[in-house]
C-alpha cells in the first residue's frame, strides 16, 4: 500500500471511530489513538564497503492504538523507513509493525515507554526487493498537553531487513517525534 493510501485509510478510520462512538463527539476521552511522527532513520550496515554513500534519511511514521489502561497499549503502524543512497544506488525500506507499548508514568501528563512486537517490512535495491518479519522494538518518552493532544520522541530499532537477493542485511535504526491525538 503507498503512503496516500495508508495515510487516506488512517482519516477514515478516525473518521469512523469518532462518529460511532457519541463520547468522543462531546469531548470525552476514549481509549483510541491516531499519530504521526518524523525523524531520522540510520541503515547500520547499508553502506558497508561502499564509498561515498549517505546511511541517514528522513523517516515518518503513520500510528494509531487502542490504550487499556495507563500502563499498556497495543498500537499498529505503517513506517517509511528512508533510505540509503551510494553512486551505485539506493537501499529504500518500509514496513507495517504491530506492537505492545507499556508505559510507566512520572505524573499525569509525563510518562517513559517501551515497545516491543513484529514488522513486516520490504527493503528494495537495483530493481529487487526482500520482504521479511522480524522484530521490532524501541523507548520513547510521552509528554501530554491536554487529554486529547501530546507528543512524543522515540528511538526504534527494525533488525535484519533485507539480507537476500543480494540485498545487504541491515538493522534500521529511526529517532523520531511525533504528535498524537486521542479520541
Amino acid at each position: 500500500m503507498n503512503p496516500m493510501k495508508a495515510s487516506y485509510a488512517l482519516a477514515v478510520l478516525a473518521a469512523s471511530l469518532v462518529a460511532a462512538h457519541p463520547a468522543a463527539a462531546q469531548g470525552a476521552s476514549t481509549p483510541f489513538y491516531l499519530g504521526a511522527s518524523v525523524g531520522q532513520a540510520k541503515f547500520k550496515d547499508g553502506c558497508t564497503g561502499v564509498a561515498d554513500c549517505d546511511d541517514k534519511d528522513t523517516a515518518w511514521k503513520i500510528f494509531g492504538g487502542y490504550q487499556f489502561n495507563r500502563h499498556l497499549a497495543a498500537e499498529v503502524s505503517y513506517h517509511a523507513l528512508g533510505e540509503a543512497s551510494a553512486p551505485g544506488g539506493t537501499l529504500e525500506g518500509k514496513a507495517w509493525e504491530a506492537v505492545g507499548v507499556a508505559s510507566w508514568p512520572f505524573n499525569d501528563r509525563f510518562s517513559a515507554f517501551g515497545k516491543l512486537g513484529a514488522y513486516h517490512g520490504k527493503l528494495e535495491a537495483r530493481g529487487s526487493d526482500e520482504s521479511k518479519t522480524d522484530a521490532t522494538y524501541g523507548v520513547g518518552l510521552r509528554y501530554d498537553f491536554t487529554p486529547h493532544i501530546g507528543v512524543r520522541g522515540e528511538w526504534q530499532r527494525y533488525g535484519k531487513l533485507g539480507g537476500d537477493r543480494g540485498i545487504p542485511e541491515t538493522d534500521v535504526d529511526v529517532l523520531s517525534v511525533g504528535l498524537v491525538y486521542r479520541f
